[in-house]
């Protein structure tokens, strides 16, 4: 038998103890996804005239315009105030995310799981 290779993996893990980590990191990661699921973030634009209401998992939930800032004669401009908030709806949803999964994977960069 090689040297160090005695059914344990090097530095003293072992198989069993590296899949229980794995089932509850996963369970965690579920829960976090019901979490975040559930909590809304609110952004807004041009000093408040759009305000998006974003869900955890990148669902709008409500969308606001002010009546004042509807101008038939600017209708670029009402797009780009909603276009803003629903990108930065978007990017804090994606900041926080990633916070919450660096509590769970204690920083370890996980690709593709969100």
């Amino acid at each position: 038998m090689a040297k160090g290779y005695g059914g344990g993996m090097p530095g003293g893990m072992n198989m069993n103890n590296i899949m229980k980590q794995a089932q509850k990191m996963q369970k965690q990661m579920a829960d976090m996804q019901e979490s975040l699921a559930e909590r809304t973030l609110e952004v807004t634009s041009g000093g408040g005239a759009v305000t998006v209401v974003i869900a955890g998992d990148k669902v709008i939930k409500e969308l606001t315009i002010k009546p004042e800032v509807i101008d038939p004669d600017d209708v670029e401009m009402l797009q780009d105030l909603v276009m803003t908030a629903v990108n930065e709806a978007f990017r804090q949803m994606d900041e926080m995310v990633s916070k919450e999964m660096g509590k769970i994977t204690g920083g370890v960069g996980m690709p593709g799981l969100f």
